[in-house]
């Protein structure tokens, strides 16, 4: 069985807005990404994040290896994109537009490894459903003081299982439901 783990780069003050210069990873947290991307079992997008995430499907001739690298794991995984206005979705995508639940027991029932969620308002809707099995939050040491937050509605009850640093900044907080 797979698990679904919701995960995001994360303000001092809980906003996770990507389009933020201080978000940009350094090498170290980049190539932690990188890693991870390649061992997931594929990954359960908002329509929003979805079309973010679409850079990644043309090569960019500025790209570095890692960059490369980050890329060929994102097109190689399969992917489920969670609209109810999308018509299509790019390669290796799914859309999903009925029956959210019914979809994701039947992915974590199937699968095995983790799922990755992307998209806050979508983590919020899989949470209320009590199907994500992991949240990992990568504290940046920045205050926005906008944006979106983490958690798109009241926080879940959750306990703490893991904390690391990751790369020079970036405190990665390992949480589950309590």
């Amino acid at each position: 069985m797979a698990k679904l783990v919701f995960g995001m780069n994360q303000s001092l003050d809980g906003y996770v807005d990507h389009d933020h210069a201080e978000f940009r990873p350094d090498p170290a947290l980049f190539r932690h990404f990188v890693g991870q991307v390649r061992a997931l079992a594929g990954s359960v997008y908002g329509r929003r994040i979805y079309e973010v995430m679409r850079y990644w499907d043309d090569d960019q001739p500025e790209w570095d290896s890692d960059e490369r690298d980050f890329a060929t794991a994102w097109r190689s995984q399969p992917k489920w994109v969670v609209s109810r206005s999308l018509k299509s979705v790019g390669p290796n995508a799914t859309l999903v537009g009925d029956d959210l639940e019914a979809v994701i027991r039947k992915l974590k029932a199937e699968r095995a490894g983790e799922i990755d969620v992307a998209g806050p308002e979508l983590a919020r809707s899989l949470s209320d459903l009590g199907l994500i099995d992991e949240y990992r939050l990568y504290l940046h040491p920045i205050v926005l003081g906008r944006g979106k937050p983490f958690f798109a509605g009241p926080r879940p009850p959750l306990r703490l299982v893991a904390s690391d640093r990751i790369g020079e900044e970036v405190i990665r907080l390992t949480y589950v439901p309590a």
